[in-house]
């Protein structure tokens, strides 16, 4: 799984998320599906650590409704993250497990 934390954006990225609130995760199917789809750029992997700020937030979740996958389970999950993150206006870091 990659679960993911908020973090604010000047957040000083942490070597564990002990202190961090987590708020979901994706498993490998639906993350390798959402980089098929082109939601999710080629250049995250799975089984690496990574931050998203909040211009990339807004970016990813821009994208995902303009391709109109509304319906899209794996899709949906990850809107769910998103939606959150831009909520409590912080980013996003990812830890591989």
């Amino acid at each position: 799984m990659v679960d993911f934390y908020l973090i604010h954006d000047e957040q000083i990225t942490p070597e564990s998320p002990s202190d961090l609130e987590f708020i979901g995760n994706l498993d490998h199917k639906i993350f390798q599906n959402l980089k098929t789809k082109k939601i999710i750029d080629n250049n995250y992997d799975y089984y690496s650590d990574f931050r998203w700020n909040t211009p990339i937030i807004k970016q990813i979740f821009e994208h995902c409704i303009k391709q109109e996958t509304q319906k899209d389970t794996d899709v949906e999950q990850l809107k769910q993250i998103l939606s959150t993150a831009e909520h409590r206006k912080s980013g996003l870091i990812a830890f591989a497990d």
